[in-house]
């Protein structure tokens, strides 16, 4: 490729606030959950970087076409890609897109087809539009994306803090995860955290029912907790609280050990916990459960007697688990772990997508 913008380019990062940031200069954007990428085009050639500057082409073959018969002929933007369900968006649907065999690809990118929604503008022609206000690469994304057909979209935006406010109570149940706010003046600056985004965060009572040990340090830090709800199935696994401090890691390692001894005399995942690594047979999610996304990670655990109890921050789910890392908040002394339910969770009723992507238009 030969652009004035040419990859690999690291996005633009947003930090988070706890609210839409005050004053006038602000324009406004729902956050996408999805595959955050960089979407260049020089003639027939298009090239899809994720984040992370890895090639997604192959994994979304499917989207190829639409790119080169809706976008300038040269061009750089910066979008998300996701895919739409009847109720919301799907993350974990689009992670099954990122499967290393390719008559799979094929087979995927057929049945569950994923869309792109762009929300910037790099590089038009011949020029690099990263150091022109957000303002104007704005308008002028608009003016490039005004007859887009799906799978492209073109996110909504606003200046109204009040239309913002409102998104970031209506679109949740969509699958979105806040709401973006971006200076007007500010340029496109790569891999900095100048935008801002608010995202829901709300508090859980879980059940404690197994550790992993830090990466680094052996066996004398505590890297997570794995975290538990009760249904009506039994102790569900809904994630992991972590990012704690490292002092904190090694005062967890004394503070669990007492609740390590018979951990595994009546443990609800003790069939998790003998299983081997490419064991099937469980129908739900094993906290030790490889992934092609795991990446060899290590993910062996350590049980614990489930009977402690910790309050966590948490932002949404994606089905029947947190969609992120929860944060510790503190013990709960007062809970009994069976009290520990799905029923405390806020439950925010999907917002049709289709009505989100007319904004757009």
């Amino acid at each position: 490729m030969n652009l004035p913008v040419n990859p690999p380019v690291l996005p633009m990062l947003a930090k988070r606030v706890g609210e839409l940031p005050p004053g006038e200069g602000w324009i406004f954007e729902p956050k996408w959950d999805g595959f955050r990428a960089l979407f260049f085009r020089d003639g027939d050639e298009v090239f899809i970087q994720s984040r992370d500057e890895k090639p997604l082409n192959r994994y979304f073959p499917e989207l190829i076409d639409p790119l080169k018969a809706q976008l300038p002929k040269r061009c750089v933007l910066d979008g998300e890609i996701v895919i739409a369900g009847k109720e919301g968006l799907e993350f974990e649907t689009l992670q099954l897109r990122l499967h290393p065999a390719e008559s799979r690809v094929k087979k995927l990118a057929g049945e569950i087809p994923a869309s792109v929604v762009f929300f910037d503008l790099l590089c038009e022609n011949d020029r690099s539009l990263c150091d022109t206000p957000f303002g104007e690469r704005r308008a002028r994304l608009e003016s490039l994306l005004s007859g887009a057909e799906p799978p492209c979209h073109l996110t909504p935006a606003t200046r109204d803090r009040t239309i913002a406010a409102d998104w970031f109570r209506r679109f949740e149940g969509a699958g979105l995860d806040g709401v973006v706010a971006k200076a007007e003046a500010g340029t496109y600056e790569p891999n900095k955290r100048v935008m801002l985004k608010v995202k829901h965060e709300r508090d859980c009572d879980c059940v404690v029912a197994g550790f992993r040990w830090h990466k680094r340090g052996g066996k004398t830090r505590v890297g997570s907790l794995l975290l538990g709800l009760y249904d009506g199935d039994g102790l569900e696994h809904v994630g992991v609280c972590a990012s704690f401090t490292d002092v904190k890691r090694q005062e967890l390692v004394k503070f669990l050990d007492p609740y390590r001894e018979n951990a595994l005399d009546n443990h609800p995942w003790r069939e998790w916990a003998e299983a081997q690594p490419n064991a099937d047979a469980e129908p739900h999610r094993r906290p030790g459960g490889q992934s092609r996304w795991s990446a060899g990670k290590d993910l062996s655990w350590e049980p614990l007697r489930p009977e402690l109890v910790v309050q966590v921050a948490y932002d949404h789910m994606q089905g029947s688990r947190f969609r992120h890392t929860a944060q510790f908040r503190r013990w709960r002394d007062d809970r009994r772990p069976r009290d520990c339910t799905y029923d405390q969770l806020e439950v925010v009723p999907p917002h049709e997508l289709a009505a989100i992507f007319a904004t757009s238009r």
